[in-house]
């Protein structure tokens, strides 16, 4: 089969189309057919060398994020068919036409999307929900702040807070931005992006939020270390930051002392490292509590562009010039 593999780490053309053997399922496995893969920050990384995937998957072949048909399973599944359209993360090697995943690990895609779609679903939907609401807990009525609101993950927990009744602050380095948001969720059909939108510059954020809301109860962070200060300020007393990315940085001094005296969590996570039996259990929680949300519309993956399969030189391009409000996705024909 065809696969994208990384030879030698660097830039988008260290990118090669190579073959690699067919994957064969065991005996609670399902091989499927790859029509459509997830581009994510992840795949950027670990082309450069600094992100490689987890034990027992190629370092070569990127890819988290895939959506295809079952083609064919082991001898002791049972809740999954030949012919079944499913989507689902992996720790790696979705930049490939076939890839093999435990049947209980793969999503049902919601009635009505095709492929690419579906590819633009799991990965941002999944670890927002997770950072909502497993870790983060928040509940109906909370405010959230998403730090770098217009990320695919950020724009997926900008809807699951609505969805569930809470409230929501969106930062953006870029005023334009926010506006763009707005617009890409009104073009979804959805009755709102966000319910305050600021703008993050070197005064930070605090304040605002403070004056507007009487503290966030929750952030989820996807900067990192220049604005771990201003995210503390911004918390109300007993609030909580999930940390999800650190896009801006990795190392920042922390007072210990103001998460003590104002019981403040702070909290990280990461989805590609999980076992595979926290991925089952996230993917149960996906088809229990999310599928529904995407059926009735509630929810909405917001796909950007899509690259033919060929492409994936020029797909690594385009995330990195950062232009994007969306997904961009692989495609198969």
């Amino acid at each position: 089969m065809r696969a994208w593999l990384v030879e030698n780490p660097g830039e988008a053309e260290a990118l090669n189309l190579g073959e690699l053997k067919n994957p064969k399922p065991g005996p609670h496995e399902v091989l499927v057919d790859v029509r459509a893969i997830g581009i994510n920050r992840a795949d950027i990384l670990q082309r450069k060398g600094s992100y490689p995937p987890p034990p027992g998957f190629d370092e070569r072949c990127p890819g988290l994020e895939y959506a295809g048909e079952v083609s064919a399973i082991g001898n002791r599944v049972v809740g999954r068919s030949v012919g079944e359209s499913v989507m689902g993360l992996i720790g790696g090697g979705a930049y490939a036409e076939k890839l093999v995943v435990h049947e209980r690990d793969t999503l049902t895609i919601p009635p009505y999307y095709d492929y690419a779609h579906a590819a633009a679903m799991p990965e941002a939907f999944l670890t927002a929900y997770r950072a909502l609401y497993l870790e983060g807990g928040l509940q109906a009525g909370q405010w959230v702040m998403i730090r770098g609101a217009t990320s695919g993950v950020g724009q997926a927990a900008l809807q699951l807070a609505h969805a569930l009744g809470a409230r929501t602050i969106a930062t953006s380095r870029r005023g334009e931005r926010l506006d763009e948001l707005t617009e890409r969720f009104k073009a979804l059909g959805l009755s709102q992006a966000f319910d305050i939108g600021l703008v993050d510059d070197d005064q930070g954020v605090a304040k605002s939020v403070q004056e507007r809301t009487g503290g966030a109860h929750l952030i989820v962070d996807f900067v990192g270390a220049p604005v771990l200060a201003d995210n503390m300020a911004a918390l109300r007393d007993e609030g909580r930051q999930v940390q999800v990315g650190i896009i801006g940085g990795a190392s920042a001094e922390i007072n210990m002392g103001t998460l003590l005296m104002r019981r403040l969590s702070l909290i990280a996570m990461t989805m590609r490292s999980l076992p595979v039996e926290r991925k089952i259990e996230l993917a149960q929680i996906f088809n229990d509590r999310l599928l529904p949300l995407f059926e009735s519309g509630r929810l909405r993956p917001v796909l950007d562009q899509t690259f033919d399969f060929e492409q994936a030189v020029a797909a690594h391009k385009a995330m990195e010039a950062g232009d994007h409000l969306g997904k961009l996705v692989l495609v198969r024909g």
